[in-house]
């Protein structure tokens, strides 16, 4: 090999690793946890932030592409770096992606059920599934993921999939937790975290205007902030997404969570609950055990789409474009 071209590729490798290492590393000691809106830039792009946070004596910023709605988490340092409040960030970053689809869920946010974005473009042959991950002593339900890229592998590699995720079952299942991230790693799956409480609070008796996230006494910051950090933790990277437990809220509720920098999904097709999936809707599935019947619909619909599938004629979308796609909708 070329005497110059070899170090090139070393460092090439180096700059490579470090980039995936930077990704994916465990915040294990995560201090200054914090909301913090604002701006950051390293050309080319600019990013929404919307948490700062300390690590090992570094300083980070969990920050949004608002125009893919795709987040990450970095070193501030790399960035140039502008404080803003909630309402200067919002005007700022006014005519992207982000912002009009933060705005549509808010509008969609009177209903006591299924409040936020609940559905993409009917035109989108295909659907996007996300799987919500409830507390339980339950174990993971695997067949979602073994029969989804067993259908797409040869199509669409590595398949999307939105996993709802409580803070409590992270706490539980560290073993399932762990065998979704080699997934991830492998290429088989690409996962986008969304943050569904820490505590799934749930009373079987409570009216729905007090139950769930609604029950008095929750207290927000815990819901959301803990279970970012123990995100974090595990390796997870949050979205800028958010799902209520229960699908379950109010008009009140719904600003508390969007002043937190996130979009409020729905769901248009809740399986188990004979919702029926059209082509761009939201499909809901929980994988953590506790509804099976959702999960062999959502495996009967596979294997009644196999020939579209194996045609590419009917796929599954990434949240994060279908959310565009339902802003798009909406002008």
């Amino acid at each position: 090999m070329n005497k110059i071209l070899k170090p090139l590729l070393v460092v090439l490798l180096v700059f490579a690793f470090t980039q995936v290492c930077r990704a994916q590393q465990n915040f294990l000691n995560i201090t200054f946890y914090r909301v913090y809106y604002g701006w950051a830039h390293n050309y080319p792009q600019d990013w929404l932030i919307l948490r700062r946070f300390e690590n090992n004596g570094r300083d980070y910023l969990l920050m949004v592409n608002p125009q893919n709605l795709q987040s990450k988490v970095d070193e501030s340092s790399f960035y140039q770096v502008k404080p803003m409040t909630l309402d200067e960030t919002r005007t700022f970053f006014k005519s992207t992606p982000y912002e009009k689809a933060i705005s549509s869920a808010e509008k969609q946010s009177v209903n006591i059920q299924d409040a936020g974005i609940e559905r993409g473009m009917p035109t989108e042959t295909g659907i996007s599934l996300t799987a919500d991950l409830c507390p339980s002593h339950k174990p993971l339900d695997r067949r979602i993921f073994t029969d989804m890229f067993n259908e797409f592998k040869k199509v669409e590699k590595p398949a999307p999939i939105a996993l709802s995720v409580s803070g409590l079952w992270m706490l539980t299942h560290s073993a399932d937790l762990e065998w979704l991230k080699k997934l991830r790693d492998e290429g088989e799956i690409r996962i986008t975290w969304v943050n569904h409480s820490y505590n799934h609070r749930v009373s079987k008796t409570a009216p729905l205007k007090e139950n769930f996230l609604l029950e008095p006494g929750t207290d927000m910051n815990v819901e959301i902030l803990s279970t970012e950090k123990l995100m974090l933790k595990n390796g997870l990277v949050p979205s800028c997404f958010f799902r209520f437990p229960g699908l379950v809220s109010d008009q009140q509720l719904v600003y508390k969570v969007t002043d937190y920098g996130l979009i409020p999904i729905g769901s248009d097709a809740w399986l188990a609950k004979g919702q029926q999936a059209q082509d761009g809707s939201i499909v809901l599935i929980h994988g953590n055990g506790n509804e099976p019947v959702g999960v062999t619909d959502f495996i009967k619909l596979l294997q009644s789409k196999t020939k579209q599938i194996a045609q590419k004629q009917w796929l599954l979308y990434d949240l994060s474009s279908t959310v565009e796609d339902e802003e798009k909708q909406g002008q």
